[in-house]
């Protein structure tokens, strides 16, 4: 196991195109931190820059307390799970797994020892002597990550290592690496994902990249219920936060907001005197807002889309003002609902305050 700490670390190709900037984070031994982004914000090639194949142009990397930003891959006590597996075709899954065992010309009893232990925890026993074209994807992908376990590295790293596989084989591919980090407590791992479950679901904490830098840095549930910006808020989640702009009415220990739309947003997040007539957005995430009657609510509309997924009823409402319409995620079915208007409202601990893009509770 082992720490690492980036400090201002930057990449810019050719002088002159700036990639990430200013990425200054600490990773504890024993963590299994995920990197998600949008397409382009530079987490494979922050996890490239870790591995040693793309070059830090900036700041420094240090790992178990050495600086390592000139050091080859080879040496910097890492091992790499990719997204194509990286498989060798005509190698066994024995042979595979034991190949960088036997270029650094350890004894066979090591060999055979290191890639029994690897293949148990995965369950790889029963494959050992198959050809990687007669596994499944999740096979497959288990081979390269007992290739990585089997070299007892400091840290591993996985870029993406569940995108090739079908809906059915990420889950239970997910499910195993789960159950890997738990037998594995103080292996430090480092994962690059686009997905927001796997995320959610096997990050210690998630390490948000947008704009060449860090947007946030938290535990899922952190990211989920105090979303530093509106970025974080709305890649967080799925449906994405809706934003609602406004006024604010009403401070104090609960804050008040009159919607642009009509409605009246009560929040739990403080404000004072000086903030009275602040224009803000009020964000709250699909799954939060409550079907309600009366003149007391936070939002209505009429329903233009309504998806019935059995255990929760997705309805979406006609766009007004040009912005993205807003998306309720209420339990059960509602399949009554298409084309009606609908009143909703929410618990003012589930309502988020922004200003300038930034939440009222980080200023």
């Amino acid at each position: 196991m082992a720490d690492l700490k980036l400090t201002d670390v930057g990449k810019t190709y050719g002088g002159t195109v700036e990639v990430l900037k200013n990425i200054d984070l600490d990773i504890k031994a024993g963590e299994l931190i995920v990197f998600v982004g949008p397409s382009g914000c530079g987490k494979s090639t922050l996890l490239r820059m870790i591995a040693g194949l793309e070059t830090i142009t900036g700041g420094t990397l240090e790992i178990d307390g050495m600086v390592v930003n000139d050091v080859p891959p080879a040496q910097r006590g890492i091992a790499m799970v990719f997204q194509s597996y990286a498989l060798y075709p005509h190698m066994t899954v024995r042979d595979n797994m034991s190949f960088a065992l036997k270029i650094a010309k350890k004894s066979p009893e090591e060999i055979d020892a290191a890639v029994n232990k690897a293949a148990k925890i995965l369950q790889l026993d029963p494959y050992l002597d198959r050809l990687p074209k007669a596994l499944s994807g999740g096979q497959r992908q288990r081979v390269a990550i007992g290739r990585s376990i089997v070299r007892d590295p400091k840290v591993y790293l996985f870029d993406e290592p569940l995108s090739n596989l079908d809906a059915a084989l990420r889950v239970a591919t997910r499910i195993e690496i789960a159950q890997l980090k738990e037998s594995m407590p103080e292996s430090t791992m480092i994962y690059v994902t686009h997905d927001q479950v796997e995320a959610m679901t096997l990050a210690s904490r998630i390490v948000v990249l947008a704009n060449k830098g860090i947007a946030q840095v938290g535990s899922p549930l952190e990211l989920y219920e105090r979303p530093e910006n509106e970025f974080v808020a709305q890649f967080i989640g799925s449906p994405a936060m809706n934003l609602l702009p406004g006024e604010v009415v009403g401070t104090g220990q609960q804050t008040t907001i009159k919607l642009d739309d009509e409605g009246t947003a009560v929040s739990n997040v403080p404000t004072t005197d000086a903030d009275m007539g602040m224009k803000v957005n009020v964000g709250v995430r699909p799954e939060d807002l409550v079907e309600v009657e009366g003149d007391d609510y936070l939002y209505d509309g009429k329903v233009s889309i309504l998806e019935a997924l059995g255990e929760v009823t997705v309805l979406y409402f006609e766009a007004e003002h040009g912005r993205d319409p807003v998306i309720a995620k209420l339990p059960g079915i509602h399949d009554d609902l298409r084309g009606k208007t609908v009143r909703l409202t929410a618990d003012p601990a589930k309502v988020h305050v922004f200003a300038n893009g930034t939440s009222l509770l980080y200023r």
